[in-house]
């Protein structure tokens, strides 16, 4: 299934949005029963500036974060198992804090952040995870005090550049405006480049599971392939040709070895000395439509 590359798609989104302000593990294995945090974030640098462009997520980001995102809406035993997660956090942070005679602050606790595409009602209040809008957006369901838990509903989210970061990690419609409000963002922004690099990879990866994908993932990649294009143009005609071609060597090193394995990571040699735009795009479309290795080298021979 898919689903599997939405979840690290959204790990390595929010990871590098969220990388230039601070510390982000991602994922963290925990000790014991074999379990891992998705996203956790801990605030180094970051500014009201930053905390604006950021919106939302900036919010969510001022205190130490547990980022839990997922793909279809979320059920009770995911939101259990988020907790049963969040709970052993806790309990080192207890542990740290008997060990240096210290008194454990609720504060100083990291919160987690549930990111779910949908939640029906009947499961968020079986939660007691209610609406706040006096502090939060609308789609903030925010638990008991003491559990330091929030459910974010993506799709109840208004519409506003405040959340478009959280909102690209959606579904159907919702993700699709979202990736339209991303691309029409100035040049120039930070988080629209990591956003689309982000983006481009899913789409990379997608394309190599055709079996797997779903109506879904087929309209994401027909939507994702005139922004993919359009950046490439774009960097081609305003001379940035270095950074468009690492940017399609990577997509080529990722389709190589999800196909070949190390075999396939034999040619990379071969591909970094290559730097007529046009035989890389070429090499790309051959690496992810099911060309062999063999011809793969006819083609990179080819004048």
């Amino acid at each position: 299934m898919t689903r599997f590359v939405h979840d690290q798609f959204a790990k390595d989104y929010l990871g590098g949005l969220l990388e230039p302000f601070g510390e982000v593990r991602a994922p963290l294995q925990l000790a014991g029963e074999v379990r891992q945090i998705d996203v956790w974030f801990t605030p180094i640098n970051l500014t009201e500036r930053d905390r604006a462009m950021l919106g939302l997520l900036g919010r969510f980001a001022v205190t130490s974060s547990l980022f839990e995102p997922f793909r279809n809406a979320v059920t009770p035993t995911e939101i259990c198992n988020c907790l049963l997660k969040y709970l052993k956090v806790r309990s080192a942070y207890q542990r740290q804090a008997t060990r240096n005679n210290t008194q454990l602050q609720e504060e100083d606790l990291p919160k987690l952040w549930i990111l779910t595409p949908t939640a029906s009602m009947p499961i968020l209040n079986g939660f007691e995870a209610r609406s706040d809008t006096d502090n939060w957006l609308s789609g903030v369901y925010v638990m008991p005090k003491y559990l330091r838990t929030s459910i974010v509903v993506i799709h109840q989210l208004p519409r506003t550049p405040e959340t478009v970061w959280l909102r690209l990690l959606g579904k159907g419609a919702v993700q699709e405006q979202a990736i339209d409000e991303v691309e029409a963002m100035s040049e120039g922004n930070p988080l629209q480049v990591r956003a689309l690099e982000a983006l481009r990879s899913l789409r990379v990866i997608l394309e190599l599971r055709q079996e797997e994908q779903d109506e879904d993932d087929r309209r994401l990649i027909m939507r994702l392939s005139p922004i993919y294009l359009s950046r490439l143009e774009e960097a081609s005609q305003q001379g940035i040709q270095q950074g468009v071609q690492q940017g399609i060597q990577q997509s080529i090193e990722l389709a190589l070895e999800l196909k070949f394995g190390t075999l396939g990571l034999e040619l990379l040699p071969e591909i970094a000395l290559i730097s007529d735009l046009e035989r890389l795009k070429a090499i790309q479309r051959a690496a992810i439509v099911g060309t062999s290795l063999e011809e793969l080298r006819q083609l990179m021979k080819a004048n």
